[in-house]
C-alpha cells in the first residue's frame, strides 16, 4: 500500500466569500509536493480594519515549504482570486498558470509591482495539460461574470480532483464561453472524479440561474426611455455586462464614456486578449462634455459604494468635469455585496438629493448573478458523480447547506474550513492537521500581520482618542518646566475646563509630590502618569484615552 497521500488545505475562501487560496499536496506525509490554486483578496471596512487597503491570505505556513511548492494556478481574474498575486508572489516565486485573459490582467499587476511578467504562463483550455510535480492540471472553460473563467481538473496518482472555481450555467453569456455539459461529462467519463471542490455562493437560491442574455432587452428598454443622461455602474470585471450596457446606449443613439481606471483597464485587457469584440466606440471625458445629455451614457466604477470610485465622486459633485443633474438616470446593474449596503445607500441618497432617478437591479431585471444556484449545483453533482464533495467559496452556512444537499444525494460530503487539512486518499475526507491561518493587511505599502497589533491599536485610538504627555527631567530628577499634553480625537473641553489644561495641572501636582525613587524609574513613572491621564479624562469627558508618555532626561556636561 502506498505511503503517499493526497491532501487539501484551504487558506482562504472556505468559511468566507473572498480571499480565495487553496493548497493541494501529494506525497509522503510531511514531504508532499504542493500546488496553490488562486491568490485572492478581500476588502476592509472601517469598523474592523480602518485604514487598511486590502486583506490577503496568510501564506506563512508555506514559508518553510517553498522548495516543495511546484506552481500557482489562477482560475479567473476576479480580485478575490487574483488580487493578492502581486503582493504575495515575491514570497513564493513560483510559476503561475492562467488562461489568456486572466494572464493578461496578471501581467499588468506584475508590471505595476516591477515583477517578472514571464513568470505568468498562458495556458489553453483542456486538453492542454500543465505538469507540476505529481500533478497534471487542465483548465476547463466555465461561464461566470468575467471572461475565460475555468474549473481545474487536477490529476494525481491518488485520483482526479475537480476544482470548480466560480461558475454559473449560462448558455449565452454574451462575452466568454458558454457553459457546456459535455465538458464535464467527458471529464467524468475519462476518469472517475474522486473529489469535487465546488462553489457554494448561491446554494440558498432555489430557482435555476438566469442567463446574461435575459437582461439585454430590459436594459435596452430602460435606456431607450431615459430623457436625460444615463449613468450605469456595475463590476468593472463584468465585461459582458459592459457590452450589454454599451449596446443599449448605441441602440438609443447615445455615445459611451468609460469613467474609472478599473473600467478602462478591464475593457482594454478584454480587447487585447481577444475576448471582447465589436464593443461600441467610446468617447473621452473631454469629448463627453460637448455632447447633449440625451445622447450620452457614462459607464462608471463604484457599484459597491467605494468612496474614491467614479460613482461616489459623481454623487458628491463632479468627476473629470462631468456631473449628474435633475432628470438623469443612474442604474445600478449590480447586486450589493452584504456589508456594503451603507456605502451604496450613501450614494443613492446623494443622487436623490440631486433629483436623479436611481434604478437598482429590480429583483434581477437588470442584473444576474455569476454563481450557480442550488438546482445548477445539483446538476453539476449529477454530471460529475464525485466520490466526495467538499464545498468551498462560501460562508460556513453556505458550506453546511451545500454539504447537506450533497449527502442527501448520496455523496460523501465534508465541511472543510480555512486551516483544516484533509486527506482525500481514502473513501472519505479525513482531517489530518489544523493550520493556524490568519490574514495579512496591505496598509499603505506595508504588509502587516493581523496579530501584529497595528490595526488593533488604530481601532483603540479611533474609539478612545489619544493623549501624548511629555515631561523633561534633569539628572537630579527635577522637572525642567511643566509637563505638557497634546490631545487627539477627544473633546477639547471637559466638565471643569479645557481638557489639556486640567490634565497638565493634575500631572504637575503629581510630579511635584512624587518621591525621587519613582522619578528615577521610567517604567513606574510612565505607568503612574498614564493612570492619572485616564482617570482624569474619564472624570472630565467620560473617556479613557490611549496614552503615550515621553520622558526625556537631560544630563549636564
Amino acid at each position: 500500500m502506498s505511503s503517499n497521500r493526497l491532501v487539501y488545505l484551504p487558506l482562504g475562501g472556505a468559511g468566507e466569500i473572498g480571499m480565495n487560496c487553496y493548497v493541494y499536496g501529494y506525497g509522503p506525509a510531511g514531504k508532499e509536493r504542493f500546488i496553490i490554486v488562486d491568490l485572492g483578496v478581500t476588502f476592509p471596512d472601517m469598523d474592523t480594519t480602518p485604514g487598511v487597503d486590502l486583506i490577503l491570505p496568510d501564506i506563512s505556513w508555506l514559508a518553510d515549504k517553498l522548495d516543495r511548492v511546484e506552481a500557482i494556478f489562477i482560475t479567473h481574474a476576479h480580485e478575490d482570486h487574483i488580487g493578492a498575486l502581486g503582493h504575495l508572489w515575491p514570497k513564493l516565486k513560483k510559476p503561475i498558470y492562467a488562461r489568456r485573459f486572466t494572464a493578461t490582467l496578471g501581467r499588468l499587476k506584475f508590471e505595476e509591482h516591477g515583477l517578472p511578467v514571464d513568470m505568468i504562463r498562458t495556458v489553453a483550455a483542456r486538453p492542454e495539460t500543465v505538469e507540476a510535480g505529481p500533478f497534471k492540471v487542465q483548465f476547463v472553460p466555465v461561464s461566470h461574470s468575467i471572461p475565460e473563467s475555468a474549473a481545474l481538473v487536477i490529476d494525481t496518482p491518488a485520483g482526479r480532483v475537480v476544482h470548480t472555481g466560480d461558475f454559473k450555467l449560462d448558455h449565452a453569456p454574451g462575452v466568454g464561453e458558454p457553459w457546456d455539459d459535455a465538458h464535464f461529462t467527458a471529464v467524468a467519463a475519462e476518469r472517475p472524479v474522486k473529489a469535487l471542490m465546488c462553489d457554494s455562493t448561491n446554494v440558498f437560491s432555489l430557482h435555476a440561474g438566469r442567463s446574461e442574455a435575459s437582461i439585454k432587452e430590459p436594459i435596452r428598454e430602460l435606456v431607450s426611455k431615459a430623457s436625460g443622461m444615463v449613468v450605469a455602474t456595475t463590476f468593472a470585471s463584468n465585461v459582458a455586462r459592459l457590452k450589454t450596457l454599451a449596446e443599449a446606449a448605441r441602440a438609443a443613439d447615445r455615445s459611451v464614456c468609460l469613467l474609472g481606471r478599473a473600467m478602462r483597464r478591464m475593457v482594454a485587457a478584454a480587447q487585447e486578449s481577444g475576448v471582447l469584440t465589436n464593443f461600441p466606440p467610446t468617447v473621452s471625458p473631454e469629448d463627453a462634455l460637448e455632447l447633449p445629455r440625451q445622447n450620452l451614457m457614462l459607464l462608471v466604477t463604484g457599484s459597491q459604494g467605494e468612496r474614491r470610485a467614479a460613482s461616489a465622486q459623481l454623487a458628491r459633485g463632479k468627476y473629470l468635469g462631468l456631473e449628474v443633474k435633475a432628470g438623469d438616470l443612474f442604474l445600478f446593474s449590480s447586486k450589493t455585496i452584504p456589508g456594503n449596503e451603507r456605502e451604496v445607500l450613501r450614494i443613492v441618497n446623494a443622487l436623490s438629493e440631486k433629483d436623479v432617478t436611481v434604478q437598482d437591479d429590480a429583483g434581477g431585471l437588470y442584473h444576474v448573478s455569476g454563481h450557480a444556484n442550488r438546482p445548477d449545483l445539483e446538476h453539476v453533482h449529477r454530471l460529475l458523480l464525485p466520490d466526495m464533495l467538499i464545498p468551498m467559496h462560501g460562508e460556513h452556512r453556505h458550506l453546511r447547506e451545500h454539504a447537506r444537499i450533497g449527502r442527501e444525494a448520496g455523496i460523501i460530503s465534508s465541511i472543510v474550513t480555512n486551516g483544516t487539512m484533509v486527506d482525500l486518499t481514502g473513501e472519505a475526507p479525513v482531517v489530518v492537521d489544523r493550520i493556524e491561518t490568519g490574514r495579512v493587511y496591505l496598509d499603505g505599502t506595508s504588509l502587516v500581520g493581523a496579530m501584529d497589533g497595528v490595526i488593533r491599536d488604530r481601532i483603540r485610538m479611533a474609539l478612545n482618542g489619544h493623549v501624548m504627555v511629555t515631561v523633561i527631567l534633569d539628572e537630579e530628577n527635577d522637572t525642567l518646566g511643566d509637563a505638557w499634553v497634546e490631545i487627539s480625537g477627544l473633546a477639547e473641553t471637559g466638565r471643569t475646563g479645557a481638557l489639556a489644561e486640567v490634565l497638565e495641572t493634575d500631572l504637575n501636582e503629581f510630579l511635584a509630590a512624587a518621591p525621587a525613587k519613582l522619578l528615577r524609574d521610567d517604567d513606574k513613572l510612565d505607568e503612574a502618569m498614564r493612570r492619572i491621564v485616564r482617570q482624569v479624562a474619564m472624570e472630565e469627558i467620560g473617556k479613557k484615552p490611549e496614552v503615550t508618555v515621553v520622558v526625556s532626561r537631560l544630563m549636564s556636561e
